[in-house]
């Protein structure tokens, strides 16, 4: 007998201007809603049920009120978010990719920072080393820059298939 599949455990909350704003677990997803704090944008049509009640199983809110949000500072690359931007594809073979490797080498005054920093392969990070890209004859298929602020939300893992509208904003 096949058991149907468990309805998802996060949700994807917008702020009232539409704007993607955190990543929260599925019982925090309906206490906003019951609450009336925020209301279902998406749902994959299931439902959460209980004794007193029905729910759809929320898969992207919308809160009901605007909540301001400090703007912070971009945050400091990191081996999670690195792979992420970059697909988990070593930017030098186009293989599968489970380091970060420095474009310009730390030893060289290269700096860890978005711009110098790719995902790559251990085979080529290994080959690569300390050197330049031109000392061996390397370059980069795109430039590295600092991802989408929407990154951010992700940090836990990969986006449900119902956010991509929400995050391509």
């Amino acid at each position: 007998m096949l058991m149907p599949a468990a309805p998802p455990r996060r949700s994807l909350v917008l702020n009232a201007s539409g704007e993607p704003l955190c990543v929260v677990t599925l019982h925090r997803a309906v206490a906003l809603v019951t609450s009336g704090k925020a209301m279902i944008v998406e749902t994959d049509g299931r439902m959460l049920r209980s004794p007193s009640r029905s729910l759809p199983v929320p898969l992207v809110l919308c809160l009901a009120r605007y909540v301001a949000v400090p703007r912070r500072r971009p945050a400091p690359p990191t081996r999670r978010t690195v792979l992420q931007r970059d697909g988990h594809r070593c930017a030098y073979c186009g293989g599968a990719a489970d380091t970060v490797d420095h474009v310009l080498p730390r030893s060289r005054g290269g700096r860890h920072e978005w711009s110098n920093v790719v995902a790559a392969c251990g085979r080529c990070n290994h080959r690569k080393a300390d050197h330049l890209l031109v000392e061996i004859g390397w370059e980069l298929p795109f430039t590295p820059m600092p991802p989408r602020a929407n990154l951010a939300l992700l940090a836990a893992g990969p986006p449900e298939p119902a956010w991509e509208a929400y995050l391509a904003a």
